[in-house]
């Protein structure tokens, strides 16, 4: 499914260059109608510009999914993205105080609400301590990426 990505040394224990937040999410399961699912958002220092996204206890047929940490810091402030995952700031016109995050896969579409202060301030805080913005490319090795683009020749 486009945007899940597995990390089998993810969360917490990934080490020193990973920042976590976990917050309490609302699963939208119609007009009005939400149910609580905890949410957890990762990242990485080797993994630059990207965001992981969890559900915690949701077991694994809710995934993991990936995408750009750009794309979340955007949605904060206007409506991002044109794929999978869409982010939208809070809408006070329409009653919502929460920031969106909206993720499509071949099973479905999924909207999660979730705190946008914690999520600003952990991004602010948290994930540009590690990595500032507009600094990812340095951290990537381009040789080695190019290498394992062209299988290794």
């Amino acid at each position: 499914m486009p945007g899940r990505h597995p990390f089998p040394d993810q969360g917490p224990a990934a080490g020193a260059d990973c920042a976590t937040l976990d917050l309490g999410g609302q699963l939208q399961l119609g007009e009005g109608r939400f149910i609580d699912l905890p949410v957890r958002f990762v990242y990485r220092g080797d993994q630059p510009f990207a965001v992981v996204m969890e559900f915690p206890g949701s077991g694994p047929a809710v995934g993991t999914w990936e995408f750009s940490r750009d794309l979340l810091w955007k949605g904060l402030h206007r409506p991002a993205g044109m794929g999978d995952v869409r982010v939208l700031p809070p809408c006070r016109c329409h009653g919502r105080r929460q920031l969106r995050i909206t993720l499509r896969g071949e099973d479905g579409t999924a909207s999660i609400d979730v705190p946008v202060e914690p999520v600003r301030s952990w991004l602010c805080e948290r994930s540009f301590a590690l990595v500032a913005r507009g600094r990812e490319s340095e951290l990537i090795d381009w040789d080695a990426e190019l290498s394992r683009l062209v299988g290794g020749r």
